[in-house]
């Protein structure tokens, strides 16, 4: 392997979460990608998870455990300790696809860097919360360029961050609650490209992050607003009308009927539109 190729940070966020979390760090322990290192932050967990950070400290560059404001302020505390050219952000229920997958990205990091574009990023597996996969996400920037000046339109665990990026526009926004990701990425990408990787799967997510409860998609939508009128961006989003219509109209359903029967409505709109079961599977 090259003696130019990049250093990559792998920065784990994590509190209570014993069940998942051994196979997140495995599987950044078994990349046969050599220049990496492996940083974790606990928030104080109470379940077991320190002990499991304890056991494998041996392999990682960097821990603590204490409590946080949030996964945004765990990833910003986590920054100051990064070494990489190049950072990716995971949690406790995410881990690396294949073995291989830094290897993959190495030359396409190196590439970007070159011309200066700050963002890569590849393909996720969105998985149910028993480890079966749903989807693939992530499409070419070239498709989703426009869209992401409305919402969040590429795969976060699936992205890798050039240090530049955080040189030249700061860190996470704290006041955010879920879409502090979104809201770093536009600062870049509103007027720069991002570089999709095809053919590699980045990750596995597990469904149920911040984002993906249904009771938050609301205050998921308020933040995406936020993060746009934050970055100057004030045209109107239909896209981002009609997902808070649908929001507002399954928080009544879900008040009315009941979280399960709200659940089986909605993956019944997703069929009909070509789309998995996601709440139901």
């Amino acid at each position: 392997m090259s003696e130019n190729m990049p250093l990559i940070t792998v920065i784990v966020a994590v509190f209570n979460g014993a069940d998942t979390l051994q196979r997140c760090i495995d599987s950044v322990l078994k990349q046969t990608y050599q220049e990496i290192e492996l940083i974790v932050m606990d928030g104080g967990s109470t379940d077991g998870t320190v002990e499991i950070v304890q056991a494998n400290s041996g392999e990682i560059t960097y821990w603590e455990t204490r409590p946080d404001r949030g996964v945004y302020h765990a990833w910003n505390k986590a920054l100051n300790h990064a070494r990489g050219e190049w950072i990716c952000f995971l949690g406790a229920d995410d881990y690396f696809w294949r073995s291989d997958v830094l290897e993959q990205l190495a030359p396409h990091l190196m590439a970007a860097a070159a011309q200066g574009i700050r963002v890569v990023y590849g393909r996720v597996a969105v998985l149910t919360a028993k480890g079966r996969p749903l989807e693939i996400s992530g499409e070419p920037w070239e498709k989703v360029e426009k869209r992401f000046q409305e919402e969040m339109a590429i795969p976060h665990q699936g992205t890798m961050h050039h240090r530049s990026l955080f040189e030249t526009h700061g860190v996470f926004d704290e006041s955010f609650r879920i879409s502090g990701d979104y809201d770093l990425l536009l600062r870049d990408l509103r007027k720069n490209s991002a570089q999709f990787v095809p053919g590699v799967v980045v990750t596995g997510m597990q469904l149920g992050g911040l984002s993906s409860v249904p009771a938050l998609q609301l205050v998921h939508i308020r933040e995406v607003k936020r993060a746009r009128d934050k970055n100057q961006i004030t045209a109107f989003s239909p896209r981002l009308f009609r997902r808070l219509v649908r929001a507002v109209i399954r928080s009544w359903i879900a008040e009315v009927f009941g979280k399960k029967i709200t659940d089986s409505l909605v993956d019944v709109y997703r069929m009909l539109t070509g789309k998995p079961r996601k709440w139901t599977a």
